[in-house]
């Protein structure tokens, strides 16, 4: 069995710090201040840079997306004190990953944060430890969620029907029922319950903080 964990409001919140840190990057690599950002509920790191970039007038390639990456990373290693005074694990997410990991299932993420902000993200709260990182599935990846859902199978040689995806948008429920994942949908994030039902999640719950329901939909199936 493998899960396959999202990041931002399915595991943590950043309370606007990601925002920031990435108007810093993007600043950083192309001269311009962001004055705003495109789209980024379910949106992989490299799209988001791109859209971003074209409502600002400009047209960037996939060596400024590598820059703009390197710099998202080194934003959060600066300023991680910042992403953990106003951030916050979400409820339940340590005891999940906890009891899973004690109940022997493998976990990783599919995000589509780069892996460095992947890593520095769930270090800052203490959610890194029981993460199979290689294989994993990130920004860097692939663009769409379809494509990163299927490397971290194929990275961990697990057949969807011993997967389960863990996510809190439509795009991270299409991206796993894309290669008949099945889903657990948390409405931490700005989708509402009826809107993941509608995406096609299996079951959707409010939060992670029954851990003893998280682990039986996880291990035993809906």
């Amino acid at each position: 069995m493998l899960v396959l964990w999202d990041i931002d409001h399915t595991l943590i919140a950043t309370r606007g710090v990601g925002r920031e840190l990435s108007a810093a990057a993007f600043e950083a690599v192309t001269g311009v201040p962001m004055r705003q950002q495109a789209k980024i509920d379910g949106i992989t790191e490299p799209v988001i840079f791109r859209e971003t970039a074209r409502l600002h007038g400009l047209d960037v390639d996939r060596r400024d997306f590598e820059r703009f990456a390197a710099a998202l990373a080194d934003q959060h290693l600066k300023h991680g004190a910042a992403l953990r005074e106003r951030g916050h694990a979400l409820a339940g997410a340590a005891a999940a990953l906890d009891t899973l990991a004690a109940d022997g299932i493998a976990q990783t993420v599919v995000t589509g944060n780069v892996r460095r902000v992947a890593e520095i993200k769930l270090s800052v709260f203490g959610l890194d430890q029981h993460m199979q990182w290689g294989l994993g599935a990130y920004g860097e990846d692939a663009e769409e969620r379809p494509d990163l859902v299927r490397l971290a199978l194929d990275r961990a040689r697990v057949p969807a029907e011993d997967a389960v995806l863990i996510g809190d948008t439509p795009a991270d429920v299409a991206g796993a029922r894309a290669h008949g994942v099945r889903v657990i949908a948390v409405a931490t994030g700005r989708s509402a319950e009826d809107q993941l039902v509608a995406a096609g999640a299996d079951v959707v719950l409010a939060d992670l903080a029954d851990t003893d329901r998280v682990v039986e939909l996880v291990t035993r199936g809906a």
